[in-house]
């Protein structure tokens, strides 16, 4: 079961993540574009997760935001 942040609550994880993680978030998505060819959403977020020890909070905010600048490219 996904459980759905507000997009408050996404900004903010997004914010604590180099604090939380000691690597800016331009560098975790660098990480996911150069990670395997994952389909679905919560593939991508154990993925990262199991790869890079994170929490399920966080990998799953770097997924959801790798996803947001990646359809924002295509729209852009």
């Amino acid at each position: 079961m996904s459980v759905e942040f507000s997009e408050q609550t996404h900004r903010n994880m997004i914010d604590r993540i180099p604090l939380t993680t000691g690597r800016e978030v331009s560098d975790w998505l660098r990480t996911v574009d150069d990670g395997p060819s994952l389909v679905r959403f919560e593939e991508k977020v154990s993925w990262l997760r199991g790869a890079h020890e994170l929490s399920y909070g966080q990998a799953k905010a770097i997924i959801h935001e790798y996803d947001l600048r990646r359809a924002a490219r295509k729209f852009g």
